[in-house]
């Protein structure tokens, strides 16, 4: 750990947040000589306060070990290098189009790779009037179920979460061209056409 650059980039924060010193060391309940000493590179923050610093300058604790924030390539809003993460605690569904740092639930999660749609995870289109009217046969119980569909084209993403015991039928606004992501909560995401 390089104390000079996580100095660096504490002060960096805490200016984007027009916080002082004095400010940042009251919210973390500790010494503006401490925050300074830090800014100055003449030491780094205590495990036990990266926390707090982390949740206060809304940034994430391996950013301030590393002492850098590098920005990701503009992805320009490509849907096609969409990435799902779905938390293995609450199942919470984020999405991201571009490299991306996801954690829930104090985990770290992946991305996940996407399978091609199979004879027992495929979906049925039909087309009602302006809609898209799809249907998964699929078990739909608590423990094995159709977690969400996602309809995905060149600059949009429609996502609709299921849940165990209701149908796993969907209704999406008809789109030129694009595909469609469903994830198995026992076997992961797949896609189809």
């Amino acid at each position: 750990m390089d104390c000079s650059k996580v100095g660096e980039l504490i002060l960096k924060l805490r200016k984007e947040k027009k916080m002082t010193q004095k400010q940042l060391a009251d919210a973390m309940n500790i010494s503006d000589k401490a925050i300074s000493k830090w800014e100055r590179g003449l030491g780094c923050p205590d495990v036990s306060l990266l926390q707090e610093l982390s949740r206060i300058l809304e940034v994430n604790i391996e950013k301030i070990l590393i002492g850098s924030l590098e920005p990701n390539d503009p992805d320009g809003g490509n849907m096609k290098k969409i990435r799902f993460y779905v938390c293995p605690n609450c199942g919470n569904v984020l999405t991201a189009t571009g490299e991306a740092e996801i954690s829930c639930c104090g985990r770290k999660l992946l991305p996940l790779i996407p399978e091609p749609a199979d004879k027992i995870h495929s979906l049925a289109a039909e087309e009602i009037e302006n809609e898209l009217y799809i249907t998964c046969n699929h078990e739909m119980s608590k423990e094995h179920y159709i977690s969400f569909i996602a309809y995905v084209s060149y600059d949009r993403v429609l996502l609709i979460k299921l849940y165990p015991e209701q149908n796993a039928e969907v209704r999406f606004p008809k789109m030129r061209k694009g595909k469609f992501y469903f994830y198995c909560s026992q076997h992961g995401l797949f896609v189809a056409e």
